[in-house]
């Protein structure tokens, strides 16, 4: 279930975008920066740490998650493009991974490290010069 952005958090700017496109680029802003205020969302602690990785450089020091979308030609692309991208982000950063459980190697198989070492020291102490005893 994707998570639902409260309208009331989202504070969205259009800028001049950037690359071709010609006499629209220079005359219509048509990027959309959308900025999330991540406190105010009420994420649990899990979930704000992986999201704080996640995003990166997205994230200001103040907590304030900020996206731009300049890819397509219209405001209205645009603005679904950085609201998906904020939607995906955060139900990233909902997935739990699971815990690493440590493991010890067992006693056959360290036997069997010893014994092929020995193995291997058998075999070098056999190539020193021949000494007649």
């Amino acid at each position: 279930m994707p998570f639902e952005l409260p309208e009331e958090l989202l504070e969205e700017t259009f800028l001049a975008s950037t690359g071709p496109g010609g006499q629209n680029v220079n005359k219509v802003a048509t990027a959309c920066q959308l900025r999330v205020d991540v406190f105010r969302l009420g994420l649990p602690p899990y979930a704000y740490r992986k999201l704080k990785t996640l995003a990166g450089s997205k994230m200001t020091s103040s907590g304030e998650l900020i996206v731009t979308a300049r890819e397509h030609r219209t405001r209205e692309a645009n603005r679904a493009e950085a609201r998906a991208r904020i939607i995906r982000l955060i139900d990233q950063a909902f997935v739990r991974e699971a815990p690493r459980i440590k493991t010890k190697p067992s006693k056959a198989s360290k036997a069997k490290r010893v014994d092929a070492k020995k193995g291997r020291g058998e075999i070098k102490k056999g190539r020193g010069k021949v000494r007649l005893d």
